[in-house]
């Protein structure tokens, strides 16, 4: 018996490489996290705890996506979590790489 999941695959994601948030991106902090709006694609996304709105915010000055989630308070146990949310914005073009330096 095969068990499919209905989510929709999620890449994976590096969290060793540098993160940003998109330039057409716009962050509402809400009191559950944050709603973020892509004015290019007129996509909405939200962001479902303030710990991982503060990852999002980290990225541009964390050399890699991990330091961001380590300057965010996320434990060892959380990672994987948090590699997940940060995979479903790559996906939907929320966060990009960031440019070589």
């Amino acid at each position: 018996m095969s068990t499919k999941s209905s989510r929709p695959a999620v890449p994976p994601f590096d969290l060793d490489r540098a993160w940003r948030l998109h330039p057409s991106v716009s962050i509402r902090p809400e009191r559950f996290g944050a709603l973020l709006y892509h004015f290019g694609t007129r996509r909405l996304s939200f962001l479902k705890s303030p710990a991982l709105l503060q990852v999002v915010e980290s990225l541009a000055d964390a050399p890699t996506a991990r330091d961001a989630c380590t300057i965010a308070g996320v434990t060892d146990a959380e990672l994987a979590t948090y590699q997940r949310a940060l995979a479903t914005l790559a996906t939907s073009q929320m966060i990009q790489e960031a440019p070589a330096a």
